[in-house]
């Protein structure tokens, strides 16, 4: 009876615990500086390019978009075929 109560109670906690998040950027921000060196990162925490710029001038960085980010991605406009 010890078994499957110790059983329920280890599956109960691994599916109470939060899972961890994987994504490299933020989707709360459109930009991101990613900052070269010894450790290359990115800080996704700019909302447009010339905030992200002037958080990169003078440093080893550089400003790209957010691939993530909630809007990124919007429908390309359909192209319709011309009758012939």
């Amino acid at each position: 009876m010890r078994i499957p109560v110790l059983a329920i109670l280890a599956i109960a906690t691994i599916s109470a615990s939060a899972p961890a998040r994987a994504q490299t950027y933020g989707s709360d921000y459109p930009v991101c500086l990613r900052v070269y060196g010894p450790a290359t990162y990115y800080e996704c925490r700019y909302t447009s390019l010339s905030q992200c710029n002037l958080s990169a001038s003078g440093r080893a960085a550089q400003c790209v978009p957010n691939p993530y980010a909630s809007n990124a991605y919007q429908d390309r406009p359909v192209r319709k075929r011309g009758v012939y």
